[in-house]
């Protein structure tokens, strides 16, 4: 045989094992339980029986095993998982650590997820698309509370197969009796879940029996071993035989005689000719062409990057949804739906949050707290914030309307994350479980009276001036001389001091961190009412969080929300004192005071910045005066002032 024959032979061989690499399916699993059952042992296990450890990986395992094994003079498997440093030191997994692997039936996608419940919010970030969950139990120690959280959240997001692996059976004697005992316990505590499929297996992930071999040490168990069951498992086509769903990510206009629509599709199928529908405006057209990445087709199917062409004209951009028209998506802008928070702040009810669901973002806030869910006992309990891996069962408010399917229809389209609008960290989850239509016959009402009509008939532009700053620092002894000076010039003005609210409109709020939240939101929509009869609002809170804050500026017209930041120090508010506050709370009378036991986030770029030590209020109130005066709040003055 010539040297090209062999180069060409080679060329076949690798052609052909691609191809059939693709045409086998693929399941995506995952690993969880509590902490030291054997997780990342049991995926190293199936990595090493599979043959799908280099020499080279081997040589760096065995050298790693006496550094930080755990296995005395044996190779420990964990460690092809472990790959942080600090998971290494400590022995347990902290991120979830994605591996692949393929046998002769099946290609697989497993996540190694944490056991510790701080990490909870990495084990259901793995559980998100996964097929089926591999729940690891120590014989030694039976179901312990992790196991059971972890099963509450496969079974919430969507996993429907599970592998009761009863790991570590070599420790009790490979007894029938403790694996019986543990199998009938599981299945009574997982009764009302939707799992269609558990399997358990008695199993020891470091030596390998019921891995991928069935040894001779469980004669006693006839069923079939993990990987045997990994790769026949049936997990169903949902994706494929749900409603035709394309979220579109890019509209692709490389030059004026193409429009294409460019997106994964996230469930059913789509072929040329078919009518679809934009969820939403529900304006309708046909397929003209579908484009993969080898050109165009006639037809494609869940998972498939295409770019869609329709034969009509029509207003299409990032985010908006294309559906069958005979099966179309809800559209509302409220839903009830699970969360599953995952910040060390809490999710507090009225804080604005940035929602993403598909390739769409809107800002949401929480309206209610229905009840959280214990996933220790499944109660649900009342509670008005949300803590870190807490899950809970909320409504939401968006600020314009979303295509979304329930979650147990289409985990997909279903699903979201929240943002912190400040920080742009991920700090929740959710699964959509219906929407609320209780808002659908209310319309705003078109008057024939505007704003714009009131402010010139008062001769001002209307403004929000907020004070913010800590408790004592001169906000309403400043806002109240202000006001003076404006009513004196004949200036429509009103002021929103946080004392006195407290005593009508917010009497019912207390002065907890969601508390606070509601507060600002209600006397931001109040302050919005005053800015539409034309008046100028003045607006004295503490106001320590700067989401709040946002939401209130977000409220208002371009350029009419001003902050006023009233920067003095904390200690010389304690030496003003007026009301004695910073006594009590140093005593421990007044809980959740700002600067004491609660955060004041002061503002970064305030329209207004008061360093208030030393300075007369006399003069700052002149100060603000002319800055309303130079941007043409009121419009009788002649622009002379210096401004601030």
């Amino acid at each position: 045989m010539t040297i090209t024959n062999v180069q060409e032979a080679a060329e076949t061989a690798v052609t052909d094992y691609i191809l059939a690499q693709e045409s086998k399916d693929q399941l995506r699993f995952l690993t969880c339980g509590s902490v030291d059952d054997g997780k990342s042992t049991l995926i190293g296990r199936l990595l090493y029986d599979t043959k799908l450890i280099f020499e080279d990986q081997l040589a760096a395992l065995e050298r790693d095993s006496k550094k930080h094994g755990t296995v005395g003079e044996e190779i420990d498997l964990a460690l092809l998982v472990d790959g942080l440093e600090a998971e290494r030191e400590q022995g347990i997994t902290i991120d979830v650590a994605y591996r692949f692997f393929a046998t002769e039936k099946r290609k697989f996608i497993v996540a190694d997820t944490p056991g510790h419940e701080q990490y909870t919010r990495n084990m259901a970030t793995g559980a998100s698309t996964a097929d089926l969950a591999v729940l690891l139990v120590d014989a030694r120690n039976g179901l312990m509370v992790q196991t059971r959280r972890h099963a509450f959240i496969a079974s919430l997001l969507g996993i429907r197969h599970v592998v009761l692996a009863i790991n570590k059976i070599d420790l009790v004697g490979y007894s029938q009796e403790r694996f019986e005992e543990i199998r009938k316990e599981f299945e009574t505590f997982a009764n009302g879940f939707d799992f269609e499929t558990l399997q358990a297996i008695p199993m020891s992930a470091r030596y390998g029996d019921n891995v991928t071999s069935s040894g001779d040490k469980m004669d006693w168990y006839s069923g079939p071993t993990l990987l045997e069951h990994l790769e026949t498992v049936e997990v169903g086509e949902h994706a494929l035989e749900a409603p035709f769903r394309f979220p579109v990510q890019w509209v692709n206009r490389p030059n004026l005689d193409f429009r294409g629509y460019s997106g994964t599709i996230a469930s059913g199928r789509v072929a040329v000719g078919e009518e679809l529908v934009v969820a939403g405006p529900a304006k309708q057209s046909k397929v003209e062409k579908i484009i993969g990445a080898g050109g165009e087709v006639q037809s494609a199917s869940a998972g498939e990057a295409v770019t869609i062409t329709l034969e009509d004209e029509i207003d299409i951009s990032r985010g908006d949804l294309l559906s069958s028209t005979a099966h179309r998506p809800d559209v509302a802008d409220q839903f009830a739906a699970h969360v599953i928070w995952m910040s060390d702040e809490p999710l507090l009810p009225g804080r604005p949050y940035l929602l993403k669901i598909g390739t769409r973002t809107v800002t949401a806030t929480v309206s209610e707290i229905k009840h959280k869910i214990n996933v220790n006992t499944f109660e649900h309990v009342a509670g008005k914030t949300l803590e870190l891996n807490e899950i809970a069962f909320c409504n939401f408010a968006l600020s314009s309307s979303v295509p979304f399917d329930p979650y147990e229809a289409n985990r997909t389209t279903g699903s979201f994350i929240l943002i912190d609008r400040m920080s742009n960290a991920t700090v929740g989850a959710g699964m959509i479980w219906f929407a609320l239509r209780r808002a659908s016959n209310i319309h705003w009402q078109a008057l024939d009276v505007d704003r714009q009509a009131r402010s010139e008939k008062l001769g001002q532009k209307p403004a929000v001036l907020w004070f913010t700053g800590l408790s004592g620092s001169g906000k309403s002894t400043i806002a109240s001389i202000v006001e003076k000076k404006l009513h004196i010039d004949g200036r429509h003005t009103y002021t929103l001091d946080g004392d006195n609210v407290r005593h009508g409109l917010n009497k019912d709020l207390g002065f907890t961190d969601a508390d606070r939240v509601e507060n600002i939101r209600r006397v931001g929509e109040v302050a919005k009412l005053f800015t539409d009869a034309g008046m100028i609002t003045l607006v004295s809170f503490i106001s320590p969080f700067q989401s709040e804050r946002q939401l209130a500026r977000d409220l208002m017209g371009e350029g009419e929300f001003i902050e006023v930041f009233v920067d003095t120090p904390i200690e010389e508010c304690r030496k003003r004192d007026p009301k004695g506050l910073y006594a009590k709370a140093d005593r421990g009378e007044i809980k959740n005071f700002t600067g004491i036991d609660s955060p004041y986030e002061a503002p970064e770029n305030p329209e207004i910045h008061i360093r208030n030590v030393d300075r007369d209020p006399e003069d700052v109130a002149e100060d603000i005066i002319c800055y309303l005066r130079d941007r043409g709040f009121l419009s009788s003055y002649a622009s002379d002032g210096e401004g601030i």
